[in-house]
C-alpha cells in the first residue's frame, strides 16, 4: 500500500468490469478519469454515490471524462446493482482488493469495536496523462459528486 499524492503517476489497474469486458486505465489514457473507490454495492451511501455520478454522467462526458466505481463486489453483483438503480457509470470489480491495495484505500476499519479491512470511500481524479489531479479520502457523499465535476473542469 502507497499513499499517493497529487502529480504521483496513476497505478494501472484492469478490472473485470460489468456487462463482461475489462476496465483498464492504460486503455483510458488521454482522457481524465475519475476513479471512485465505495465498500459495497446496494448499500445507502454506496448506491447515493452512484446514483449522483450516474446523474453527472452527461456533464462529466462533455468534459471527456470517464467515470468508473470500484468495489470488491462480483461483475455479477454490479450488473444487478446497475440495472436496479439504473447507473450510468461503469464499475469495476476488485475481488482481490490489488486496486484497491494499489491506491492506498483497502483499510483497517472498525465497527462496533470489530476490526475488519475494507475500502475506504475515496475518489481519484486522473489527468488525461495518467497523473494524479485530484485526491478525496474518507468521501462524504453529500455534494461529493459535484465537487469532483467542479475539479474536472479545472483540468
Amino acid at each position: 500500500m502507497q499513499d499517493l499524492a497529487i502529480a504521483d503517476a496513476a497505478p494501472d489497474f484492469d478490472l473485470v468490469g460489468d456487462g463482461g469486458g475489462r476496465i483498464a486505465l492504460s486503455e483510458l489514457k488521454g482522457k481524465p478519469v475519475v476513479l471512485y473507490f465505495y465498500p459495497k454495492d446496494n448499500t445507502p451511501g454506496c448506491t447515493k454515490e452512484a446514483i449522483a455520478f450516474s446523474e453527472l454522467i452527461e456533464e462529466f462526458g462533455n468534459l471527456g471524462v470517464t467515470i468508473v466505481g470500484v468495489s470488491p463486489d462480483s461483475a455479477k453483483k454490479h450488473d444487478n446493482f446497475i440495472a436496479k438503480h439504473n447507473l450510468a457509470v461503469r464499475l469495476g470489480a476488485d475481488t482481490e482488493t490489488h486496486t484497491a491495495e494499489a491506491y492506498g484505500v483497502w483499510v483497517e476499519k472498525s465497527m462496533y469495536g470489530k476490526k475488519y479491512m475494507g475500502v475506504e470511500r475515496s475518489t481519484f481524479l486522473i489527468d488525461k496523462d495518467g497523473k494524479i489531479a485530484q485526491i478525496w479520502r474518507k468521501v462524504k457523499v453529500p455534494g461529493h459528486a459535484e465537487a469532483v465535476l467542479e475539479a474536472a473542469r479545472a483540468l
